[in-house]
């Protein structure tokens, strides 16, 4: 890799979610490395790499896209244009545009994309506690951790539904959620102490754990049908929808982490990170 604004960004993502955080399904890291050397400064970070997002980013002449999904998941067995998103992937080769995707890597670091979520749900940091739903990670040399699957948010004192559901709203600047109640609630505003969270997709890591809410973008329809059967709250948000706010947090992490004085002793300039305007969630309520 002789891109040093590539190198820089792949060291310094590294840092802020180390790849080895990352599921063992997922495919993260350096995705598309283009051979073109390109001298550009601007780092463009997106949750989906569309092709709206990616005209963005040649409108705004950036070198390395950091997109949250993979652009490439499972193996290819052709890259054509007639493909939407290998369209993207061929242009950005061409256009010395690099894409690194970071993913669960981001989701299970502390401080990462699910503490995001977490603390969006109490009235500060001194409301309740955050620790990891699943399991930990731990450090495999100093044995600390470093993150976990998913999040459990256990407030100190219990809040209504309906106080609950006005927080998300708020911390996703969201007019609107999908919520499931348990049969045997009597009523919306039911205490609420217990919160289990995962971005993005959670239906298989939220079943079977003990919470009085469920949230997270999206769950199949039987494990929605299973979680309100078994006295749980649903609360969906739509996928990218529990990602995107964060962005803004990772631009500054990352800006924070390239003005290191190692990158300036390797020759990296200045460097600008841009958060993509054109990146939404591609379903809308009508």
């Amino acid at each position: 890799m002789s891109n040093l604004l590539l190198k820089s960004v792949c060291k310094a993502m590294e840092r802020i979610a180390p790849l080895r955080l990352a599921e063992k399904w997922d495919n993260v890291g350096l995705l598309l490395e283009s051979p073109i050397q390109k001298q550009g400064r601007k780092i463009f970070l997106t949750i989906d790499l569309t092709s709206a997002v990616l005209a963005e980013s040649l409108a705004k002449d950036t070198s390395v896209i950091v997109a949250y999904h993979p652009t490439i998941f499972r193996g290819l067995q052709s890259f054509t244009l007639s493909n939407p998103i290998q369209a993207s992937l061929l242009q950005c080769a061409v256009q010395g545009i690099s894409v690194y995707s970071p993913h669960t890597a981001l989701d299970s670091v502390w401080g990462g994309i699910n503490d995001w979520l977490a603390e969006g749900l109490m009235n500060g940091k001194a409301d309740g506690e955050i620790r990891a739903l699943v399991r930990e990670k731990l450090n495999a040399t100093s044995g600390e951790s470093e993150g976990g699957e998913g999040r459990l948010v256990t407030l100190k004192e219990p809040i209504g539904m309906d106080v609950l559901e006005r927080r998300i709203k708020s911390h996703l600047k969201l007019s609107q959620i999908q919520v499931g109640y348990p049969m045997q609630s009597e009523s919306r505003s039911s205490p609420i102490r217990t919160i289990a969270i995962c971005a993005g997709s959670g239906g298989s890591m939220l079943a079977g754990q003990e919470a009085d809410v469920y949230l997270t973008g999206e769950m199949q329809h039987h494990e929605v049908l299973a979680a309100v059967a078994a006295g749980k709250h649903v609360i969906l948000c739509g996928h990218t929808n529990t990602e995107r706010g964060y962005l803004p947090i990772l631009a500054l992490k990352l800006q924070e982490e390239l003005l290191a004085k190692e990158y300036k002793d390797q020759g990296l300039g200045d460097v600008e990170v841009l958060v993509s305007q054109k990146d939404q969630h591609p379903l809308e309520f009508v």
